[in-house]
């Protein structure tokens, strides 16, 4: 249990809400900043405004997936308030206390760095990536149905990178049927593919084996399908972007040729929030009572 432990979330979407109630089940002191909008009633839980005074007390805050713009600036669906983290606001917090989200971009990272706060990055966890994959997978799959006119058994699919998602997305393809290409950079993932019964290749050759395919997935963050690619490819191809935006697609080129293309990332929290939201409570909510249990988060 968390008893005597202040849980502060600020703003998010629909998966903050597993989040909630997981932290209201485990009696610990719950603060809402950013769900003005929110019906729902939790027992033990009150809404506030951001402002320093409100974290003075904050044993852990949880930030949404992506915790902060390039402004700082956090995002909630439960309400309109502008929301913006700056220097009193992290100054504020006790020195035991520690800051929660999915992934934080240079702002948030530069602010904690300088305030020595504790920032724990959920997505950069295996456990969570690998969990996460499985929404992230099937969403991919609800997204080609919805824009081919062929099924996925028996298709020609590729999937670019065999990290935690490419791996699961890969699995759930050859699961239904289809041709699976997997795409990969070393020996060792090239070697796992093909125990796993997909068509390994590395992606130096990529050009030339995208020549019939019918859907490609991208799960690797940097520019990988060029426009040289795209050029390669059948018209009638559609290409999943699965990575972080700005994802790894000449989107500019494949609209040009009419190659329909598509970035789609955080699908766990838009196919299945419940899912999604479930994932980052359970995580979250034994990090901290390991923590409680160590005596290193001890209000």
């Amino acid at each position: 249990m968390l008893t005597g432990i202040q849980i502060t979330l600020i703003g998010g979407d629909a998966r903050q809400l597993e989040v909630i109630q997981k932290f209201s089940e485990l009696d610990a002191t719950v603060t809402l900043i950013g769900f003005d909008n929110l019906q729902y009633a939790y027992s033990g839980v009150t809404k506030v405004s951001l402002s320093p005074q409100v974290l003075e007390k904050a044993d852990a805050v949880i930030l949404p997936v992506v915790g902060t713009d390039d402004n700082g600036v956090v995002e909630s669906i439960f309400s309109t308030t502008d929301m913006t983290i700056r220097d009193e606001h992290i100054a504020a917090l006790p020195s035991h206390a520690k800051i929660y989200t999915g992934m934080a971009k240079p702002y948030l990272k530069k602010l904690v760095s300088e305030h020595n706060t504790k920032l724990v990055e959920l997505l950069d966890r295996d456990d969570v990536a690998i969990y996460n994959s499985i929404p992230t997978a099937e969403g991919a799959l609800m997204m080609a149905i919805q824009n081919t006119d062929i099924t996925i058994h028996g298709s020609t699919s590729m999937v670019l990178g065999l990290g935690r998602t490419g791996m699961t997305m890969a699995r759930t393809l050859q699961g239904l049927g289809a041709k699976v290409l997997v795409g990969v950079r070393k020996p060792e993932h090239f070697a796992r593919a093909w125990e796993m019964g997909f068509t390994p290749f590395y992606l130096a050759d990529l050009a030339h084996q995208v020549t019939s395919i019918d859907l490609l997935f991208n799960t690797i963050p940097t520019m990988i399908v060029t426009a040289q690619i795209i050029a390669s490819m059948p018209h009638r191809a559609v290409i999943i972007d699965l990575a972080s935006k700005p994802g790894g697609t000449d989107f500019r080129f494949a609209e040009k040729r009419g190659v329909k293309a598509i970035l789609a990332p955080g699908l766990p929290g838009i196919v299945a929030p419940k899912t999604a939201g479930r994932i980052l409570a359970n995580t979250i909510s034994q990090l901290i009572l390991d923590d409680v249990t160590t005596g290193r988060n001890a209000p």
